[in-house]
């Protein structure tokens, strides 16, 4: 959790912090869950995993399992930048390139996964990547001094990290670690060409539809329909918080204003939040001196291709 006052200076926060999940071991916040998630399964005799991912959630899996000695199969768009393709294929995990979306990619692995004798490691669908996503929340209120922010803005493709973090400030409140009534107003950050949760949020509903023709350059937000949707919204509304889509032009432009006022290159995603903070001080939802933190959920460097390009 990093201090932001160059940042802060320039958005007229106050108060701004980063959590920078890109120094995870491998460069993002999927390296939480699925560590966890690997060794659950590891130690109930699980040898064969799969998973649908829209890029870090298969390198992370990779990686584990290759730590573990466990069989690896991920499923990924093929038009997934290649920085995760090689992170896949480098940690000795098969690799399927799919012509379509994540959605198409789980699909598959829940056709195959009883044939095959897989164990399906999709968001929601075990219970330890959550438990593993939810020490963020941990952190925010230990590294704070267990206070918690007044704002956390937080990028969501399946939402597990904005699902765990509530859990963990529920927990926390129910160990009397931290003040009851005191949780931050979670931002849920989509974007524009995939907003299923944004547009659920607007409309009151408490599960969101599936978006279709999901279209964005931030591959971890190109998550058409979420599993925990419900869970997301229902985090959003209890909070008092709300869900912002960006467009693809100005979560690139964030990523780079963002990496220089803060020397952290960020992942599509964490610009993305940025993106979402001007956009909620130009509507007054945030407050100049309330403590605000951003999530950058992963490394740039995954998305040479992506941020080569300098918005006018």
């Amino acid at each position: 959790l990093r201090a932001a006052p160059r940042l802060g200076s320039w958005t007229g926060f106050s108060r701004l912090l980063i959590k920078d999940e890109s120094v995870n071991p491998t460069g993002s916040f999927k390296a939480r869950g699925l560590s966890a998630a690997v060794t659950a399964a590891a130690a109930r005799g699980v040898t064969k995993l799969a998973i649908p991912t829209a890029g870090n959630a298969g390198g992370a899996l990779a990686a584990y399992a290759a730590a573990a000695g466990l069989e690896c199969h991920v499923f990924m768009p093929r038009d997934t930048p290649v920085a995760f393709q090689l992170e896949v294929r480098s940690c000795g995990a098969r690799l399927e390139l799919v012509d379509g979306l994540i959605s198409d990619c789980g699909r598959i692995v829940g056709e195959r996964q009883e044939a095959m004798g897989w164990f399906d490691m999709s968001t929601l669908k075990e219970p330890y990547r959550v438990e593993g996503k939810k020490t963020m929340g941990y952190e925010l209120a230990e590294q704070l001094g267990w206070e918690l922010p007044d704002v956390v803005i937080y990028p969501t493709g399946g939402g597990t990290g904005l699902i765990g973090m509530w859990k963990a400030f529920e927990e926390m409140e129910q160990l009397g670690w931290i003040e009851p009534g005191r949780r931050p107003r979670m931002v849920s950050v989509q974007a524009a060409g995939c907003a299923p949760i944004v547009r659920a949020f607007e409309a009151g509903a408490e599960t969101a539809q599936p978006w279709q023709d999901a279209q964005t350059v931030a591959s971890g937000l190109r998550v058409p329909g979420a599993v925990g949707d419900f869970l997301m919204l229902r985090a959003l509304r209890e909070s008092g918080g709300t869900a912002v889509a960006v467009s693809d032009d100005e979560l690139i432009a964030a990523s780079h204003d963002f990496a220089r006022h803060t020397g952290i290159f960020p992942a599509p995603e964490g610009g993305a939040t940025l993106a979402a903070l001007l956009r909620l001080k130009e509507q007054d939802q945030v407050e100049a001196d309330e403590r605000v933190v951003l999530f950058n959920t992963g490394s740039g460097y995954k998305y040479l291709e992506t941020l080569n390009h300098f918005p006018q």
